[in-house]
This record gives C-alpha cells, sequence and structure tokens, in this order.
C-alpha cells in the first residue's frame, strides 16, 4: 500500500479538550489533499461491576447531543503522560462514588479514526467502596445501576449509541457475560 505524505500541519484552534488542526498531505496518486486533524490526550473509562452483577451507569446532559445519555463513566487525561489506568481510578469516584481497587484492562478504542486521535482505554472495577461523588461545578450525573441484559438489548435497539460505551458493554459481554447468570 502507497503511503500519504503530510506536508504540512497547521493549528486552527486550541481548546480546553482538543487541538484543531489543518493537515496538507499528499496522496500516493501525487494529489494534494486537505484533511481536518484533532487531536485529543486520551480518556479513561471504566466498566463499575457492583457484587450483584449490575453496572453502574453514568446519565447525563450531552450538549453536542442537546439531550441527556447514558454512558461507563469516563473523562480525559489530566495530562499527555498521566497513565490511563490513573485517571480511570479517578473517574470512577468522581463521577459515580465509589472506588477500586481492583481495576482490570477490558478494551481499548480509537473513538472516530478519521480525523481523530482520541485513545481510550477502558477497565473493569470491581470490589466498589462506597464513597462519594467528585464532580466539577459543570457536571451534573446521575449514577443508574443496570443489568448486563437490559444494557445489551439497549445497544441492539439503538438506544445507547455512545461508542465507548457500547464497545465496553459488548467487550465485557463477551469477556464476562455467563458469570452472573
Amino acid at each position: 500500500m502507497e503511503v500519504v505524505k503530510r506536508l504540512k500541519r497547521e493549528l486552527k484552534y486550541s481548546g480546553a479538550l482538543i487541538d484543531i488542526y489543518s493537515d496538507t498531505v499528499e496522496l500516493p496518486n501525487g494529489h494534494i489533499a486537505h484533511w481536518d486533524y484533532i487531536h485529543h490526550d486520551g480518556a479513561a473509562a471504566v466498566v463499575p461491576v457492583r457484587e450483584d452483577g449490575k453496572i453502574l451507569m453514568v446519565r447525563q446532559f450531552r450538549n453536542a447531543l442537546d439531550r441527556e445519555t447514558l454512558e461507563i463513566p469516563a473523562g480525559k487525561v489530566d495530562s499527555p503522560d498521566e497513565p490511563k489506568i490513573q485517571c480511570a481510578y479517578r473517574e470512577l469516584e468522581e463521577e459515580t462514588g465509589y472506588r477500586s481497587d481492583n481495576l482490570e484492562f477490558l478494551i481499548s478504542v480509537n473513538t472516530t479514526v478519521a480525523f481523530l486521535d482520541e485513545l481510550i482505554e477502558i477497565y473493569v472495577a470491581r470490589d466498589l467502596v462506597p464513597t462519594h461523588q467528585h464532580l466539577d461545578e459543570d457536571e451534573f450525573v446521575d449514577v443508574v445501576p443496570m443489568d448486563l441484559d437490559e444494557l445489551c438489548r439497549m445497544v441492539y435497539a439503538g438506544e445507547l449509541r455512545d461508542g465507548k460505551t457500547v464497545a465496553a458493554i459488548m467487550a465485557y459481554k463477551a469477556k464476562y457475560g455467563n458469570e452472573n447468570n
């Protein structure tokens, strides 16, 4: 396969969560193209599993969709070099009000490969210990315990569409689905 060659990258916008670039590239056929590229430092997410097998989901408003969503807890790393597992421990407690000393890697997901480099590492949390939420001042999160089978039904019905959540639920079901049945 022939390779695309990047000729130039220009920063167009730098924000709190993302940086947006305009790339000029040379295609294998010699044509020049302009592609948008968004950089994100990365994130971590958690499938928090209670002793009864219920998964703690978070319901929150998402401005980009102009509606509430049901998702697994997740958040951006504090710095590009922060280990994603540390981010996962933090986000679990911040968003759900539970902590765990038992996180196990489940899956990595690139969320939108056509123009975004965000990588989310997803972990399973067990042995949950109640603490309390540590939400940011602009976060309003409800914690909702859900059965795995109900979450799968919601994925198949198109009711859960968040990419990291769908990937996490399906990977968890494939790996651990028969443990609590």
